[in-house]
């Protein structure tokens, strides 16, 4: 089961609103619906928020270091609540989906991820749960480093948005340590069709 629900982006209000920061928003709007308040925690350097959800102790958290020392923020707590990596999701952008869209895993390389790349480091494994938000590729590779780094459009802002409602109905899946249901939630970005009425009894 989770219990540390990880939001990767950058801080300060000028990366507040760019690609980067789709991790942030993820788990910003997982606190709004827990009703949780991050505050600032300096031994982790990092805005925490903690709270009980159906008895169970979560821990939301958003590494103040900057995307490519985030691991410190991650392993710190982890350490000190003995939380395992399988306990941990870390959320964050992710290039090779497409807006609107997320994907749920477990391990795997980092990807070239500077975030993921410094949990990797820090927590001695990638054996951890991601969930991946789709900001899309501006597809050149010279590109990535401006692409992440900007606001995307209000199409695709909108696009993430719902993708990030969507996705957060999995958290009761996530939290209670039911992967598969989570993972089908998370991969099923169209409304199942509506079934046909049956037919009056005759």
């Amino acid at each position: 089961m989770i219990k540390l629900f990880v939001g990767l982006g950058n801080p300060g209000s000028e990366y507040e609103a760019t690609r980067h920061n789709a991790g942030f928003w993820w788990v910003e709007a997982l606190a709004r619906e827990f009703k949780l308040h991050f505050a600032m925690e300096k031994g982790y350097q990092a805005l925490v928020a903690r709270g009980s959800i159906h008895g169970q102790t979560i821990w939301l958290l958003e590494p103040q270091t900057f995307m490519n020392l985030s691991g410190r923020s991650v392993a710190a707590l982890a350490r000190f609540y003995k939380i395992a990596p399988e306990e941990i999701l870390v959320v964050h952008d992710e290039l090779d989906v497409v807006p609107g869209q997320a994907k749920l895993k477990f391990g795997g390389s980092h990807a070239g991820h500077n975030g993921l790349r410094d949990i990797h480091a820090q927590l001695g494994t990638g054996d951890y749960w991601r969930l991946r938000i789709g900001i899309g590729h501006p597809g050149v590779k010279a590109e990535v480093v401006n692409w992440v780094l900007k606001k995307p459009s209000p199409d695709q802002r909108e696009l993430i948005e719902a993708c990030i409602d969507r996705t957060l109905k999995a958290a009761p899946a996530l939290l209670a340590g039911e992967m598969d249901k989570a993972t089908l939630i998370v991969h099923t970005s169209k409304p199942p069709r509506p079934k046909p009425p049956r037919p009056p009894e005759p």
